[in-house]
């Protein structure tokens, strides 16, 4: 029997993808999250008990008899590293043996984006580990990028005349299940994007084809970013994760294009006006 895969954030965007796609190629995975009635009904899966990321004991148990834990990253949060560091210490605890590690692209200590920081501490502490592990740098997500934009048709940030590799969950989920079931990926770190890298402006002129409706791009300064987003009721550190994640874009570190989704997936990786033609739910609020 081929050694159990526990995937977490199973009942999300990611994970429920990966799930589905190991169990059609015959893998039964071990479906992990916090509420066991959110998680997918998939054929051939087993479902763990609740488990929670900062969780030790409900994580341990949780991965107890798996070879390899996929690791979604935990929603953003200020104690998201010290869940994500009681979930390797769970991990390892159960006898784990392979971490693969859902980041993000520019993972770095001083990176701009300071939510993308998490993820470089969390990959350094997997590596600390000991155990295989492969990290998937995925770029901002094309869905994302579709609901950058206001009801008014405005995308407004301090992006400048950057430019983004946004990449589709389908890609990111076809690239993890490439690494979960193939071999030669231990101590490997790939940059999963879309096939091109375009700039806000750009962004605006496919929502606007497709959305029949003309959408436009306001490069705000700074100051502006967060004062527009001063109303929204949200704490000093998420509005500074917002803000900076256009100025990551402004800063040229979310630019990267990889092949690794070709590579990893067996197929290219969609572009943001193949990405809306697939999913017109992504701009139905920009819609007359």
């Amino acid at each position: 029997m081929p050694p159990v895969i526990a995937v977490t954030g199973a009942s999300g965007r990611i994970g429920g993808r990966v799930a589905r796609r190991l169990a059609e190629q015959g893998a039964a995975p071990r479906l992990l999250g916090r509420n066991p009635a959110r998680l997918p009904e998939v054929a051939g899966a087993s479902a763990a008990p609740p488990a929670a990321y900062g969780d030790g004991e409900a994580m341990r148990r949780a991965c107890d008899g798996a070879g390899t834990l996929l690791l979604v990253s935990a929603h953003e949060s200020l104690g998201r590293v010290r869940q994500h560091t009681t979930a390797v210490d769970a991990a390892v605890a159960a006898g784990v043996e392979r971490i693969v590690y859902v980041s993000f692209l520019g993972a770095a200590p001083d990176a701009t984006f300071t939510f993308a920081r998490d993820h470089w501490h969390t990959e350094e502490y997997i590596r600390a580990t000991g155990l295989r592990h492969t990290f998937l740098r995925d770029s901002f997500y094309l869905a994302a990028l579709a609901g950058m934009a206001g009801a008014d048709g405005v995308i407004r940030g301090p992006a400048g005349e950057g430019r983004v590799s946004a990449v589709a969950h389908d890609d990111i989920a076809d690239a993890a299940v490439g690494v979960l079931l193939g071999d030669g990926h231990d101590g490997l770190t790939y940059d999963i994007t879309g096939p091109a890298a375009i700039s806000l402006t750009e962004a605006a002129a496919e929502l606007s084809r497709f959305a029949g409706r003309e959408v436009t791009y306001v490069a705000e300064s700074e100051d502006e970013a967060y004062a527009s987003r001063a109303g929204y009721g949200a704490e000093e550190w998420e509005v500074t994760g917002w803000v900076t994640s256009y100025e990551a874009i402004a800063a040229g570190e979310m630019a990267t294009v990889s092949d690794a989704v070709a590579k990893l997936a067996g197929r290219p990786a969609q572009g943001f006006a193949e990405f809306l033609r697939a999913n017109p739910e992504s701009y139905r609020h920009l819609r007359p």
